[in-house]
């Protein structure tokens, strides 16, 4: 299939607000292709290509971009290959290598397909393809029912492959898909609430509990064999020795447990998240360790818990692994709740999530089972530069990209602004109506994609924090960033400074 087909079904699909719509333009799709490459496309329809991250940021993107080529060439499959080779592309000189891979694959792309190229690689796809619309898809593509499709894509963790399995195998074989001790699952997710006690009125009684700012983990044990999975489902069991002592250690033949794992300073307080992640990525023994929490258990001793109220698998982790549970109460009293949440927060943790007692494990779904609630902090930054939007976005700058003052030039110029990442989230239609009229007028220099403007635009932005980042000068970048505002009241001289940000790492 020409990956130009692929662009312009994702284009549709962006453009409308219709879930039905896009279920059956991506349903479509999934119709048309080959099987050896409906895997392959779901993953770069999710931007979660089956080759994983290969390492390729910003920068590197934005210079291999050339001008587009005229006519659309290149298929599904020259992307899939290329991914591949960019991957295999390590050691001495790889820069280059890797550089003329990139080179290579996007100046045999048109302009639209140079843009889905770039969302694929950076993460940064926004079709309206989410994993729930997808899915969706695959069933009405495969003739199946939806929830045997979410239930195989659960448990084996692969939504590509569920896919395939969906649409060219039989009902029995998808049917059959279930937990297995050693392969991870999609992890079940929270929604948002303001407070604690908006968060019970949803949930009912529910299991509070302190959310850590740390790395998500599954942790699957079979015998003495010990397997550790970040939340992407990449192992990284080598990577925690102190995790796998951990769980070798509980009253346990087999079991899946899911929590988080943080370094603590000498105290047993949170260290800085950027700390957590610097030693959860590296592949050399560190000095740090990283101490296990867990808040749930999916299977133990041969038997499934997913389907068991939260309560039940409380009481079973608790019983198995009573040192190492995340702090919280069951409670459906609102002024308990609220309790739970300022002591997580004097502990130094991110705020707590509140879990429906009830509730059953629903793993890769985004529901009101589990809510989260921490505090939101705002900062005001300048905008440097916007790219024009593609979907229902299309003709409108959309996404921003955002700097804090550098004024003592530690970074750059004395009096400059040094950028720190990038947002589309919280525009508004008017706010993009605005924007594009209004970055069009004080524009400064411009790409096919992107419209550089003047630094005198203050908008406020709400981020969850910062961490550690090589992508940016300044060497952080935010955290969940979105737009709250423009800040007509203010000047880009009043903005926050790249050292206040930079100060969020060592809060």
């Amino acid at each position: 299939m020409l990956l130009d087909e692929l662009v312009r079904t994702t284009d549709a699909v962006a453009s409308t607000r219709s879930r039905l719509a896009k279920v059956e333009a991506l349903a479509g799709l999934l119709r048309r292709l080959e099987p050896a490459a409906i895997a392959t496309t779901v993953g770069l329809l999710t931007a979660k290509p089956r080759q994983g991250r290969v390492g390729v940021g910003w920068r590197g993107m934005t210079a291999a971009m050339g001008e587009p080529a005229a006519d659309a060439t290149l298929t599904v499959a020259d992307l899939d290959a290329a991914l591949d080779r960019l991957l295999a592309t390590t050691g001495s000189g790889s820069a280059a290598g890797r550089a003329v891979t990139l080179r290579t694959l996007t100046s045999a792309a048109t302009e639209r397909e140079q843009r889905f190229i770039a969302g694929v690689l950076l993460g940064e796809l926004r079709t309206g393809a989410l994993e729930g619309v997808l899915t969706d898809a695959i069933a009405r593509a495969a003739g199946r029912p939806v929830e045997a499709v979410r239930r195989a894509a659960m448990l084996s963790g692969d939504l590509g492959q569920s896919a395939l399995l969906a649409i060219t195998g039989t009902p029995e074989e998808l049917d059959a898909v279930g937990l297995v001790v050693g392969r991870p699952v999609l992890p079940m997710l929270a929604s948002t609430a303001a407070s604690a006690t908006q968060a019970l009125e949803v949930t009912g009684k529910a299991s509070v509990e302190y959310k850590l700012d740390g790395a998500r983990i599954q942790v699957h044990r079979r015998g003495e064999d010990v397997r550790v999975f970040t939340r992407t489902l990449a192992e990284v069991t080598h990577r925690l020795p102190e995790v796998v002592e951990v769980v070798r250690g509980l009253p346990v033949r087999e079991v899946i447990l899911d929590g988080e794992t943080l370094a603590l300073d000498e105290e047993g307080s949170p260290r800085p998240f950027q700390e957590t992640m610097a030693r959860f990525g590296a592949e050399a023994a560190r000095a740090t360790l990283l101490h296990p929490w867990f808040f749930d258990v999916l299977h133990v001793d041969g038997k499934d818990l997913l389907d068991e109220p939260l309560s039940t698998r409380i009481a079973i982790l608790e019983r198995i692994a009573p040192e190492y549970r995340i702090p919280g109460v069951i409670t459906a009293d609102a002024s308990t709740a609220e309790r739970v949440s300022r002591d997580a927060l004097a502990a130094g943790h991110e705020g707590v999530v509140v879990k429906a007692a009830d509730s059953s494990y629903a793993a890769g779904r985004r529901g009101s089972n589990w809510m989260k609630v921490k505090p939101v902090l705002t900062y005001d930054l300048v905008v440097l530069a916007c790219e024009w939007g593609s979907g229902r976005r299309t003709g409108l700058l959309s996404n921003l990209h955002l700097g804090a003052l550098d004024p003592t030039g530690e970074f750059g110029e004395p009096g400059g602004y040094v950028m720190v990442g990038k947002t589309f989230k919280g525009l508004t239609d008017a706010l993009l109506q605005w924007q594009t009229r209004r970055f069009q007028e004080i524009a400064v220099r411009r790409t096919a994609g992107t419209v550089w403007v003047e630094p005198v635009t203050v908008v406020e932005i709400a981020i969850d924090g910062v961490q550690q980042s090589p992508r940016y000068p300044g060497g952080i970048a935010l955290r969940f960033a979105r737009v709250k505002r423009y800040r007509d009241d203010k000047t880009a001289a009043d903005a926050d400074t790249i050292q206040t940000l930079r100060g969020l790492l060592r809060a």
